[in-house]
């Protein structure tokens, strides 16, 4: 019995997700750069042919204003060295003037034959600290037209942010039916109405399994409000070894050499470096114990070097098996992992765990992903 109704109720299968540290998040030692390791176009598109080769079902291209890849530009360069994956771009709300923005996700759907997956992301520009309530309505008026564009003939918008008037949507319908599956984030209750409302997967950092039930009830009761359900999904690290012993032992081998003032000047440099969500991950590594684990196998070390997700699961396969099975039945439709360094973690992961998994892509489950070329103007639909 799930937490809460869950969207995918059904679904006997999870999506297993990896991510690639697009932004100067790849190490060896947490917090020590490693030239090996930086984020360049052959590191990240490596991560990404690794994740596939693999198996895994999505990957996670983060967002900031850090050295490293454009995310979007990023998702458009995978689409030619990839044939499987699906890819979930990070897309900061207004960055990107929304009806361009509602062009080039569709572009890159065509480009991707429907596997592209959005993470809807309202921290602050770089260089800008804005109000919470502006940024999340900002970001709700981007949705609201990105699904106009998508499901529509014509946008006509008015809202306190942006107004259109009168556009027609031909160059922006996607591959996907319905266009491509929102992912997102959130704790503050603003965060949580949007997703209510508008979003498909609710992401989760790593907590106490109390507390995940919590995050669970609490979007749910936003979707309520609508007449919706989510499907849920959960975004932590990962070690897993043979044994646990040697799981652990990996764990303070990564942070032997981390000096928590630079860790806390790399966390301090992230965009969403003062949100609800990091706050919390914070309070976990307070509340943990003296080796760093807030419950059995969790482990929030890595937050040490790190804003957002702070906390890895570790273990002995069975170990960490058991924990993603518990999750599951939960209501977790979704993992998205990560581990030091990612190549390597992501052959680890995939090597033990992954093959004992029953695993699915979400937007497939879904049926979003059209048998043959849509009827769309970038596919097999009139051109006028």
């Amino acid at each position: 019995m799930t937490v809460v109704p869950v969207t995918s109720a059904d679904l006997d299968a999870v999506e297993v997700a990896w991510f690639s540290a697009l932004c100067s998040d790849d190490y060896q030692f947490l917090g020590v750069p490693d030239g090996d390791l930086r984020s360049s176009w052959d590191h990240c598109s490596e991560i990404v042919k690794t994740a596939e080769a693999q198996g895994f079902g999505n990957i996670l291209c983060p967002s900031s204003y850090q050295v490293g890849q454009d995310t979007l530009s990023f998702v458009a360069g995978c689409a030619p060295i990839t044939s499987a994956i699906n890819l979930l771009a990070a897309v900061r709300c207004g960055e990107m003037q929304p009806i361009m923005l509602a062009r080039t996700i569709a572009t890159l759907d065509h480009m991707l034959q429907g596997r592209l997956t959005v993470n809807i992301i309202s921290s602050d520009f770089p260089g800008e600290k804005a109000d919470s309530q502006f940024r999340y309505q900002r970001s709700r008026e981007v949705v609201e037209i990105l699904k106009q564009a998508w499901n529509r003939d014509e946008i006509n918008y008015e809202g306190e942010v942006y107004n259109f008037t009168g556009l027609t949507t031909d160059p922006a319908k996607p591959y996907q039916q319905g266009g491509p599956m929102l992912y997102f984030g959130g704790y503050s209750p603003a965060a949580l109405d949007l997703c209510g409302q508008h979003c498909d997967v609710y992401l989760m950092w790593p907590e106490k399994t109390e507390d995940i039930a919590g995050r669970m009830q609490a979007a749910h009761a936003a979707a309520e409000k609508y007449g919706r359900t989510l499907d849920y999904g959960f975004r932590s690290h990962v070690i897993v070894r043979d044994s646990e012993a040697e799981a652990k032992e990996y764990a303070r081998y990564i942070a032997s050499k981390l000096d928590d003032e630079l860790g806390q000047a790399i966390r301090e440099r992230a965009l969403d470096a003062g949100s609800l969500g990091v706050s919390h991950q914070a309070r976990n590594r307070e509340l943990a114990d003296l080796e760093g684990y807030i419950e059995p196998n969790l482990w929030t070390g890595i937050g040490r070097a790190r804003s957002g997700c702070g906390a890895a699961i570790v273990g002995s396969t069975d170990q960490v098996l058991s924990k993603l099975e518990e999750l599951q039945k939960m209501g977790i439709r979704a993992f998205v992992l990560s581990g030091y360094p990612h190549v390597e973690e992501a052959e680890h992961f995939g090597s033990r765990v992954l093959p004992q998994l029953k695993t699915c892509q979400l937007n497939q489950a879904w049926g979003r992903v059209p048998q043959t070329l849509p009827k769309t103007p970038l596919g097999a639909g009139d051109r006028r």
